[in-house]
């Protein structure tokens, strides 16, 4: 029996690559730890298991001499054989076990060794199973991923990644970007669940998957002869991308687009319907504040790039476009390019204007008052941005002032 049991073993460590000496090793202490309850050993026992037979030997640690004075603890121990009966059933048990735990860990340890640093690429899975918290992919034979979709009021330290509006049925196949591998040997807290659960988490609602989208569709993306500047996201609804040019003779915005759109739009599809607009960056912030609230007309744009910060002048009748639903255009275009946006149609910057001369008076005078921005908006609110140094107003509008003189533009390029 008991050399039936090591045969076994031997050739279980050969088929899974585990190292014979580490598997009997494990045994034996775990085997020592049964024993000792087992037994009621107070100092605890020795297990050995011969290599050669497999038979299990069970020895009694008895203390000798002296305990030490510091930690009380006996440092010599006498061993007696008190092996029991029945130790090769008890032995078959436990390693059963502790293969398992084995095998298990090795898995782990080797798709982290393998997919530790392809964090950010982009895979391709099917779904195997769906639960109420999370989605688990297949990546390949004996690889799986989880895409948790985790109900943030209930587990605000787990992760929601699914797109609100997304479900996915059985053996469907997905597109997803890598954010995290799980080290099966880390010392910090274990995520809930976490042996159940796969080792490598994805996500559909980085910002980054749609650039890892691009390049699988645009050879220029991928060449990086076009470049994605920037991107904002709001997963599932709409998202803008900014991308530049290396070649001055290629256009970015067309390369993407591709003909009559058909390479944006595989990424659309790719994306279950969420709105992809594709916008050119510039290096100017005006041009590239204007291009990012597309696809509405501006005719101005006023910029303090030390303090971040956009006004827009639009036509009356593109104010709402420029906006966008609840907010939408104007706040994916802040994020996109970093600024605070603040959009005005024409009339109001009139009104504006008209007033500015009469409450900047002279720009020379040292500011007054408690430091803020003098100026006063129509409605009778006061901005509350802090005045310049030498000046009564903030950034902004010390700019508007010295616009105060010249007429509204009506041409969409004419960018300040």
């Amino acid at each position: 029996m008991a050399s039936e049991m090591m045969d076994a073993l031997m050739a279980l460590c050969q088929e899974r690559h585990i190292d014979e000496l580490y598997l009997l090793d494990r045994l034996e202490q775990s085997l020592a730890k049964s024993y000792a309850d087992v037994l009621h050993l107070d100092y605890g026992a020795k297990v050995t298991i011969d290599r050669a037979t497999g038979k299990v030997y069970v020895y009694k640690l008895i203390p000798v001499g002296e305990p030490d004075e510091e930690t009380g603890e006996y440092t010599n121990y006498r061993e007696v054989d008190v092996t029991p009966r029945g130790t090769s059933r008890i032995a078959a048990q436990q390693a059963k076990i502790e293969i398992k735990a084995i095998v298990r860990n090795a898995a782990r340890q080797q798709i982290f060794e393998e997919f530790s640093d392809r964090i950010g690429d982009i895979i391709t899975g099917t779904v195997l199973q769906s639960t109420p918290d999370f989605e688990i992919v297949k990546i390949r034979e004996g690889v799986e991923a989880e895409l948790p979709h985790f109900d943030q009021r209930r587990f605000p330290e787990e992760r929601n990644e699914r797109p609100a509006g997304e479900r996915y049925s059985h053996n469907q196949r997905l597109k997803a970007l890598i954010i995290d591998v799980r080290d099966p040997n880390s010392t910090q807290q274990p995520v809930r669940g976490e042996r159940q659960r796969p080792p490598i988490v994805i996500s559909r609602t980085h910002p980054d998957l749609i650039t890892r989208l691009f390049e699988l569709e645009v050879p220029e993306v991928y060449d990086r002869v076009v470049e994605v500047r920037s991107v904002a996201r709001e997963p599932g609804i709409r998202s803008k991308v900014a991308v530049s040019s290396n070649d001055e003779k290629l256009d970015p915005v067309g390369a993407c687009v591709g003909p009559k759109g058909s390479r944006v739009r595989t990424v659309v599809s790719e994306l279950r319907g969420e709105r992809v607009d594709v916008v050119l960056w510039s290096d100017e912030p005006g041009r590239c504040v204007a291009n990012a609230l597309s696809p509405a007309k501006v005719s101005r744009v006023l910029v303090d790039t030390e303090n971040k910060y956009a006004t827009v002048i639009v036509p009356d009748d593109q104010l709402s476009l420029a906006i966008g639903k609840e907010g939408q255009n104007a706040r994916l275009a802040a994020r996109l390019t970093g600024y605070h946006i603040d959009i005005k149609n024409e009339s109001l910057a009139r009104d504006v204007l008209r007033e500015i001369p009469s409450i900047v008076g002279d720009e020379t005078e040292e500011p007054e008052g408690d430091g803020r921005c003098q100026f006063v908006f129509p409605d009778g609110r006061r901005c509350r941005n802090s005045a310049r140094p030498d000046s009564r107003f903030c950034g902004v509008h010390e700019a508007m002032s010295e616009m105060a003189a010249s007429e509204v533009s009506d041409d969409p390029d004419s960018l300040i």
